[in-house]
C-alpha cells in the first residue's frame, strides 16, 4: 500500500519549524525498532502525525497553564507551583475532583505529543518543535510560572455550540454543513473572557472568579471535543496499519476527556460576572433553554443522521468528515482567541501543517 500527499514540496515555513532530534533514549529505541524491520513512513502518514503532534503540543501548553493554577500540584506534571486556592475552590464548584481531572488531562496530552514525536523520530521522520513561539505572557496570578506560552487563556471567545451539536437528533455537521448549532452560553462566544485569573485581582469578588472557572469548564470541553473529532477524521487518510493503530488508540482518550468535561460544564452555576455584566451563564435547565438540547445531565451523544438520512439514526462522534479536517481544527482554535499575540509565522506554520495533513491520500 502506498500513501502520498498532493504537492510533495514541504512549504518553507513548515520545514523551518520542524526540528530534528529528541532525547537519546528515543534515538536508541528507534535504532532497535528499525533493526527489527520497521519501515519508514510515507509522506502522507508523516504529515498527519506531524500535524497531530503540533496539535498535542498546543493542547499541552494550555493544559499546563490550567494545571499550574487549578490542578493537583505534584511532580508528575511540569510547573507545580502551589496553585491558586481561590481558583481551585471555584473550579471545585463544578466538581470536587476538578484538580485531579485537570492534572490527569494535562499528563495525557504530554504523553500524546511525546509519543508521536518519538515515533516520528524512530521512523526517520522529523518531529515537531514549537518552542520558538513560546513568547506569549503568563498569568500574573500567584501559582503561575513566568515563562513564555504558546496559547492565550486570558482573552477567549469560547464556542459552546459543541453542547447542542452532540445532542441534536436532527442535524449532523457532516450532513448539514451550513446548519448553526445553538450556543449553550451565547455571551461566552463573543467578546474576550479569561479562563484563568489574569492576576490576583481576579480572585474576587466571588462571582467573578466563579465566572472565570465557569469559562474554563466550557473551554475544557470545547478543546477536547475538537480532539474527539480530529482523530477519526484523519484516521480515514492513514495508510500504514501501525499509524492507524496510533490514531485509533489516542483518539478515544480525547473522547473520554470530552465526556468528562461535558458533565462538569453542566454543573457551572448560573450567574452574571460582576466585573463584566455582558457575560451571563444561564440556567440551562430552564426556559428559554431546557429540553434535550440543553438539559445538563444528558451528556451522551444522541442518535443523529449518519452518512445518509436513508439510514437509521446512530449515536456517533461528530463531525468525522475527513475533507479539510485539519484546517477546520486550526480555524476553530484560532477563532477562540487561543493564539492572540502570535506572529503571522505561527499561523502560517499551522496552516502549512494542516494543509499537508489534509492532502494525505490513503493508498490502496
Amino acid at each position: 500500500m502506498k500513501n502520498s500527499t498532493k504537492g510533495s514540496n514541504i512549504p518553507s515555513s513548515r520545514r523551518l519549524f520542524l526540528k530534528t532530534g529528541l532525547a537519546a533514549g528515543a534515538a536508541t529505541a528507534g535504532a532497535g525498532f528499525l533493526a527489527k524491520g520497521g519501515a519508514t513512513l510515507s509522506a502522507g502518514d508523516t504529515a498527519i502525525l506531524q500535524f497531530l503532534s503540533a496539535a498535542e503540543i498546543i493542547e499541552t501548553d494550555l493544559w499546563i497553564q490550567y494545571n499550574e493554577l487549578g490542578g493537583t500540584q505534584d511532580s508528575e506534571v511540569p510547573g507545580a507551583n502551589g496553585g491558586s486556592a481561590n481558583y481551585i475552590r471555584a473550579l471545585q464548584v463544578l466538581d470536587g475532583d476538578m484538580p485531579q481531572y485537570i492534572h490527569d488531562n494535562t499528563e495525557d496530552e504530554i504523553s500524546h505529543f511525546t509519543f508521536i514525536n518519538a515515533y516520528l523520530t524512530i521512523k526517520g521522520s522529523t518531529p515537531v518543535n514549537l518552542d520558538q513561539f513560546r513568547t506569549l505572557p503568563s498569568s500574573k496570578a500567584t501559582g503561575a510560572r513566568q515563562i513564555g506560552r504558546l496559547t492565550n487563556l486570558m482573552q477567549l471567545s469560547v464556542d459552546t455550540s459543541w453542547w447542542t451539536r452532540s445532542r441534536s437528533r436532527d442535524n449532523n455537521p457532516d450532513l448539514d454543513p451550513g446548519f448553526t448549532f445553538p450556543q449553550a452560553v451565547p455571551t461566552l462566544s463573543v467578546g474576550q473572557h479569561p479562563a484563568i485569573p489574569r492576576s490576583d485581582d481576579d480572585l474576587k469578588p466571588k462571582d467573578h472568579i466563579q465566572a472565570i472557572a465557569n469559562t474554563a469548564g466550557f473551554h475544557f470541553a470545547s478543546i477536547e471535543q475538537g480532539g474527539s473529532s480530529l482523530y477519526p477524521s484523519l484516521a480515514q487518510r492513514v495508510t500504514d496499519p501501525e499509524v492507524l493503530r496510533i490514531l485509533l488508540s489516542i483518539g478515544p482518550t480525547e473522547t473520554s476527556h470530552f465526556q468528562t468535561w461535558h458533565d462538569k460544564a453542566g454543573n457551572a452555576p448560573p450567574l452574571t460576572d460582576p466585573m463584566d455584566p455582558s457575560l451571563v451563564f444561564p440556567d440551562l435547565n430552564k426556559p428559554p433553554f431546557g429540553g434535550e438540547d440543553f438539559q445538563t445531565n444528558l451528556i451522551m451523544p444522541e442518535p443523529c443522521p449518519f452518512l445518509s438520512r436513508a439510514f437509521p439514526a446512530c449515536s456517533i462522534i461528530r463531525p468525522t468528515e475527513t475533507v479539510g479536517a485539519a484546517m477546520r481544527a486550526v480555524a476553530a482554535l484560532s477563532a477562540e482567541g487561543l493564539f492572540l499575540g502570535q506572529p503571522p509565522a505561527f499561523f502560517q506554520l499551522l496552516q502549512d501543517l494542516a494543509a499537508a495533513a489534509d492532502a494525505a491520500i490513503r493508498g490502496v
